[in-house]
């Protein structure tokens, strides 16, 4: 795995050493000793996965505090997404800066996506499926969000959503009182 480091101090792009033959292609996706050497959490403690039918479709911004702040792994295994990660800890140098990266199962590439940021995505394909590893589990008493055209971080998505979910489309605008608890991550 190569660990490509973005303009976001923890996120990191992450790229498949891809080892061919006649039968195609190996790589690694996850190595816990690995994203350790590198200084990232290598604690896994789901993996899920997600489906869009349309292209256009928009999820996120989400996030958890802590005791339950989540490192995701995120990765396109069909179809084609914009990915998002957001700085939301107070404090940080890149505080509500955001990154991009086009992820599909051609470029092998993995957005690493630390504790204290935000995460969302938009479909640039029809029938897209999205893989997560993630570190903590699902608490929906710790599970955040914000609109995801929120202008306190002026995401420049490639395109207007097409599909959101309701909690999404009314998301309101960031509250950054409620964004201490990621102070320090």
């Amino acid at each position: 795995m190569r660990f490509l480091p973005t303009e976001l101090p923890g996120v990191f792009v992450l790229e498949q050493e891809r080892h061919e033959d006649e039968r195609g292609w190996f790589a690694r996706v996850w190595d816990g000793e690995e994203l350790a050497r590198n200084g990232l959490e290598p604690a896994l403690s789901q993996c899920s996965a997600s489906y869009s039918a349309a292209k256009g479709t928009l999820r996120g911004l989400h996030w958890q505090i802590p005791p339950f702040a989540e490192t995701k792994l995120v990765r396109c295994t069909r179809g084609a997404l914009w990915d998002v990660a957001v700085d939301l800890r107070p404090g940080s140098p890149t505080f509500l800066r955001w990154v991009g990266v086009e992820l599909t199962p051609e470029n092998g590439r993995t957005l690493y996506v630390p504790r204290g940021c935000g995460h969302g995505f938009l479909t640039l394909a029809d029938e897209t499926e999205v893989s997560y590893a993630i570190s903590a589990a699902y608490s929906p008493g710790h599970a955040r969000g914000a609109r995801w055209d929120d202008p306190a971080y002026a995401i420049r998505w490639p395109a207007r959503p097409r599909v959101l979910s309701p909690a999404d489309r009314d998301r309101p605008d960031l509250d950054r009182a409620s964004l201490e608890p990621l102070r320090g991550l």
